[in-house]
């Protein structure tokens, strides 16, 4: 069985199969605010979807992040730290790339069981 979260018009914001559920790449809802808000937010959203399929950031197993920037690494970190929980700490990948409007500094998507 596969469930699909907030299903929009080209993708849904998250699929719960076989015990995983997996985001999208999720972006900050005030694109206008800095690296560490934007990530902030997303990660508020993040921990909002992952309730919602019945898990938490204890059970992440992936992340990946692009950044904007690479030179907002130390911001994004700022924040990333203090959110995830360091006693079961998921894989990572972070790039720089570029998103898909000028304003939009940071993307997150990540894996968890459920």
């Amino acid at each position: 069985m596969i469930k699909r979260l907030h299903p929009g018009p080209r993708f849904c914001k998250a699929v719960v199969a076989n015990g995983i559920v997996t985001t999208a790449g999720i972006t900050a809802a005030n694109a206008n605010a800095d690296t560490a808000a934007q990530t902030a937010d997303i990660l508020a959203q993040i921990d909002a979807l992952l309730a919602e399929a019945g898990t938490s950031k204890a059970n992440l197993l992936t992340a990946s992040i692009w950044l904007r920037d690479i030179a907002h690494f130390g911001q994004m970190n700022g924040v990333w730290d203090k959110w995830v929980d360091m006693n079961n700490l998921p894989v990572r990948a972070t790039v720089e790339a570029r998103l898909a409007a000028p304003e939009l500094l940071v993307e997150i998507q990540v894996s968890a069981t459920v």
